[in-house]
């Protein structure tokens, strides 16, 4: 079986991916597509042509080709049923899928690279005035994770329950990004455990943008 993973080591949406092939224990190919070098390696044609948005993460798999990072993961769960990224009951499910929306959709576009450099570059801001833009949203976003969680407490140390989820998959890439960015999270520490609860696993600390082979 070949399954090929196109990705960037500090592509948050890509370390979702990563983060869910270890928790499954599948393997890839890793085919490494360098966000920013000449402009952009996914503007080129051959990318552009895998995937017409011009973003990672893109997974191939024996024939199968789906891109959007929460997508893959429900490929992946479906095909790959073994260690489930989603719990069986629909209302969890549902829960589980709102943090990974909330934070995929609406917290993570706001932080991506495409948006700053549109930010600093047609707009013209300031690298100081980039750096409250990034630190309101996603405060503002994590704030409203950290009060879903508080809410709706499985008593376990993960987003819910004990065993990691689609969800935790989805928050420790973007806690990774906020801790780049030096965002304040001290108003979050259910996230924060969460966060640390899930680096202490093998499968999250091997996705780590730092352990990448395209690390720079």
């Amino acid at each position: 079986m070949e399954r090929t993973h196109y990705t960037y080591f500090r592509s948050s949406a890509a370390y979702r991916v990563r983060i869910a092939m270890n928790l499954k224990g599948l393997e890839a190919k890793h085919t490494f597509v360098h966000l920013t070098r000449g402009g952009g390696e996914q503007f080129g044609e051959a990318y552009r042509a895998l995937n017409p948005q011009a973003l990672v993460p893109t997974l191939c798999d024996s024939g199968v080709r789906v891109s959007q990072s929460l997508a893959i993961m429900e490929y992946l769960d479906e095909v790959y049923p073994e260690a489930p990224l989603l719990p069986p009951l629909p209302a969890d499910r549902a829960f589980v899928r709102q943090l990974s929306l909330g934070i995929a959709c609406d917290i993570h576009p706001l932080n991506n690279l495409r948006v700053l450099k549109y930010l600093t570059g047609t707009l013209d801001v300031t690298e100081a005035q980039k750096s409250q833009w990034i630190s309101h949203w996603i405060a503002l976003g994590l704030e409203a994770v950290e009060a879903q969680l508080a809410q709706r407490k499985q008593g376990g140390v993960f987003c819910f329950g004990d065993t990691p989820t689609m969800a935790d998959c989805c928050l420790v890439p973007q806690v990774f990004s906020a801790q780049r960015f030096n965002v304040d999270l001290s108003s979050c520490p259910t996230v924060l455990s969460v966060f640390d609860a899930c680096e202490a696993l093998p499968a999250f600390a091997a996705a780590h943008p730092s352990r990448q082979p395209d690390a720079e």
